[in-house]
């Protein structure tokens, strides 16, 4: 029998006899404990020894690569060990397993293809799942299948769900109130500081500046967090050249090498001391020896998935409560420690308690296609802690559909089938598969590989060039992905693909298998295009892809009005007809022109939004034209008709009715007449073919159609169009608001003893009554009580500011008039 080293002591060592015990008992444990605490080395370690696990294997998810190496790693050390023998890992791209593993690290992606491919985990014990905060669309898939799993095909495999930064009553409610097990926290003590950034200043300044001032006043390495790659490249700008020659520089972020990494998180060496400048890739799973001064921007970069576009864009964000003490606690890992925040410390308290999870905010087309894998339609089937979005998900399935990975039942198809078993995301797979039809696979498939590789081939836009560099690059990262590569075009007859071929296969003639919606044309001048799909794309004039007449684009960011291009390739007009014959169509169309205002007809030959050429044709005539023309005024709005001052009275008027009596008068507001324009619009503009050819009498007709039958007198008697005042003279009536209004001046009214109405004496008129210069001097619904009431104090005023017109003491008893009094009256 093998003896192995003890373990070391961390504050989780008192807790894995209960969580060992909770697993003899059941199948399911949660365990929420602390940064330093020691749980991802020590919680597999110890349950290796466990009687119940026989010779199975432990499966430990990890959230990233660098934290799965790393924990592998250290496990290994612990054994006296190479990583490889009872310790491995498992990820895209590497992978140390032997014969001999009992705990496999594996990424979180990699488990769920490990879960799909094998619903049972034959030969594993237990799964464990670390850092489970974090929250990534796979780790809350993974979690949702293996309970599945355990339910229906394994109730002996023990699920283990922990975190630093938990949020224990949810996840317990989820695992059916299983032991939770809470550990004490970091070994060390880790002093809280602050310093508040204005808001004019930016990240990277502050970061640098405080990282110089703690360097001249601290010892110990530092560990920076910053949103993302660019604000550390300008961090490390910044510091060049105003920092000890004993000090190093080590960036740290996901597109750095595997060796770059590991060079990051390595001790410094002795008599040296390191500033890591990291995004949140350092927040959980790894320590970083030596360093015990962590300097927190708050902010992080998240990405943000619009299902409307299909666009995923990163929006720097602020970090939540449960990340703040993430990051704070790397500096209590090995010795006693510093945190300065560069915030002020009252903000604390706003910031959200937990990061989003992915599933809220991510492109979901995966998601479905392994739910569909597993049998699941509806995601209220699986114990999911949050339930994607409808609409994400809904947009999600139609790509699929359109990729002919689902059929119109959502069930998966043969194609979609074949398409995840690439492990790929579903554009991606569709791509493989189509670009191997023509013999293209190896070539597609590296293109695949690239596009899901950060990093790969370099940064430039033009995937061509990338394509090239990648397969010139002669790392190890670039050899295995092109051994993966091979690997997912080892299934096909690819007799075409050889060495010669491949080389020179066009990246944007393979993208048009994965992105047919995102071909774009050149639109509008240098570096604008338009997509398939309507939307529009930029890319920066200086570039040279900015002059292609035709691109595929793989990867975009920002609003939908102003995407900007990330990655794309060029391509002709004879790749699209070739790989997509039944994309281009033509066909002979008619309708409003927003641009010259008219109905036009014309033969068009489109991929959807893309008008590759089109031929005039003769205008459409009668009914076809005015429906056309109607099409505009949906577009452009009714303000684009000629509404005469009769027209718009009508309108108000039958909207006044419609208000207040109901749906037995018509909706005449823009939304009513735009839902209606069949009724009131289109039989009275036969023949008219542009806006300027529209009358305004011909809408006045149309709104008195919609007049119900029989009752345009009714009309008149309810809503009369003007007021005869007493002096004989008549004054229009607006029903633009919630009651009639009549404006008048006063003294029209004299005599009067009752107070105007309408509708048949029925609803009394808002009098908004004037000055002989027709400025307002009062509002009334009750004209006697003003004559009775305040008329004493108006006329006061207005009798000395207008001589010239009469002002009685009894104005209802008076004789109206419109004039002023006579000269020497």
């Amino acid at each position: 029998m093998v003896t192995r080293p003890a373990l070391p002591l961390l504050p989780v060592t008192d807790k894995l006899g209960p969580l060992a015990a909770a697993l003899e008992a059941g199948n399911r444990a949660v365990l929420s404990a602390p940064p330093g605490a020691g749980k991802t080395t020590l919680v597999p370690l110890h349950l290796l020894k466990q009687a119940w696990r026989g010779d199975g294997r432990i499966i430990m998810l990890e959230p990233r690569r660098l934290a799965a190496r790393a924990a592998a790693s250290r496990m290994a050390s612990l054994l006296g060990e190479t990583v490889g023998e009872t310790v491995g890992y498992r990820m895209r791209l590497d992978n140390r397993i032997s014969g001999r593993t009992r705990i496999e690290v594996v990424t979180e992606g990699v488990f769920v293809r490990m879960i799909l491919d094998d619903p049972e985990l034959r030969g594993a014990a237990a799964v464990i799942f670390d850092e489970f905060h974090e929250r990534s669309l796979d780790a809350d898939l993974g979690l949702a299948l293996a309970l599945d799993a355990q339910s229906v095909l394994r109730p002996d495999l023990r699920l283990v769900v922990m975190s630093a930064t938990l949020d224990v009553d949810r996840i317990a409610s989820l695992l059916c109130e299983p032991p939770v097990i809470i550990s004490d926290g970091r070994s060390y003590p880790v002093e809280i500081r602050h310093r508040d950034r204005p808001g004019d200043e930016r990240v990277e300044d502050a970061v640098a500046a405080t990282v110089l001032k703690t360097l001249a006043e601290e010892t110990g390495s530092i560990l920076a967090f910053l949103p993302g790659q660019a604000e550390i490249r300008r961090v490390a700008e910044r510091l060049e050249g105003k920092i000890a020659t004993d000090v190093m520089i080590a960036p740290l972020y996901g597109l750095l090498s595997q060796a770059e990494q590991d060079a990051a998180i390595r001790p410094a060496r002795a008599g040296t001391r390191k500033v890591v400048l990291s995004t949140s890739i350092a927040e959980t799973s790894i320590t970083i020896d030596g360093v015990r001064v962590v300097i927190d921007s708050g902010l992080q970069r998240l990405p943000v998935y619009e299902p409307s576009t299909g666009i995923t864009r990163l929006e720097t964000a602020r970090v939540s409560r449960a990340s703040a003490d993430q990051r704070a606690g790397r500096a209590g890992r090995t010795e006693p420690g510093i945190a300065i925040r560069l915030w002020h410390a009252g903000q604390t308290a706003a910031l959200p308690a937990f990061t989003p999870p992915e599933i809220l905010s991510s492109d979901l087309s995966g998601l479905a296609l392994d739910m569909a894998h597993w049998g699941v339609a509806d995601p209220g089937q699986l114990l999911l802690l949050d339930m994607p979005p409808e609409a994400a998900l809904k947009e999600a399935r139609q790509l699929l559909v359109g990729l002919g990975a689902l059929d119109e039942s959502i069930q998966l198809t043969a194609k979609g089938r074949r398409m995840r078993n690439f492990g790929l995301p579903p554009r991606l797979a569709a791509m493989v598969l189509g670009a191997s039809e023509h013999g293209q696979g190896r070539a597609a498939a590296e293109l695949a590989v690239l596009l899901t590789e950060q990093g790969l081939g370099g940064s430039d836009l033009d995937l061509d060039e990338r394509l090239r560099q990648f397969r010139r690059d002669r790392g190890d990262r670039a050899r295995n992905a092109r051994n993966l590569a091979q690997r997912l075009a080892a299934g096909f007859a690819d007799h075409t693909d050889d060495a010669t071929d491949v080389p020179t296969s066009s990246a944007g003639a393979l993208l048009i298998h994965a992105f047919p919606d995102r071909i774009a044309r050149q639109r509008g001048g240098r570096g604008r295009f338009v997509m398939a799909n309507g939307r529009g794309a930029e890319i920066g004039a200086s570039e040279r892809l900015a002059g292609a007449e035709l691109l595929v684009i793989a990867d975009l960011t920002g609003k939908a009005a102003q995407a900007r291009v990330l990655a794309a390739a060029e391509i002709t007009r004879s790749d699209i007809e070739l790989f997509t014959p039944h994309a281009i169509q033509t066909a002979d169309e008619s309708g409003f022109d927003p641009a010259s205002r008219q109905v036009r007809a014309r033969r068009v030959t489109r991929l959807g939004a893309i008008v590759f050429d089109e031929q005039p044709l003769a205008k459409p005539k009668g009914d076809e034209a005015a429906r056309a023309l109607a099409d505009g005024v949906r577009m452009v709005g009714l303000a684009a008709l000629p509404f005469s001052k009769a027209a718009e009275q009508l309108r108000q008027r039958l909207g006044f009715l419609y208000r207040s009596l109901g749906e037995a008068w018509p909706d005449t507001s823009d939304e009513g007449l735009l839902a209606r324009l069949d009724a009131w619009f289109v039989p009275f503009q036969s023949g008219v073919t542009r806006f300027p050819e529209v009358t305004a009498g011909s809408l006045h007709d149309g709104l008195m159609a919609l007049v119900p039958g029989g009752s345009q007198r009714e009309l008149d008697r309810l809503v009369p169009t003007h007021f005869t005042a007493p002096t004989g003279q008549s004054h229009p009536i607006r029903y633009d608001g919630e009651e009639p209004v009549l404006q008048i001046r006063v003294q029209e009214l004299f005599g009067l003893k009752s107070h105007p109405t309408i509708g048949g004496g029925k609803l009394p008129l808002l009098l908004e009554l004037t000055s002989p210069a027709h400025r307002p001097i009062q509002t009334t619904r009750d004209l006697p009580g003003f004559w009775a009431g305040s008329w004493k104090d108006v006329r006061a005023e207005m009798r000395g500011r207008y001589p010239k017109h009469p002002w009685p003491e009894e104005p209802a008893s008076a004789q109206p008039t419109a004039r002023a009094k006579p000269r020497g009256t």
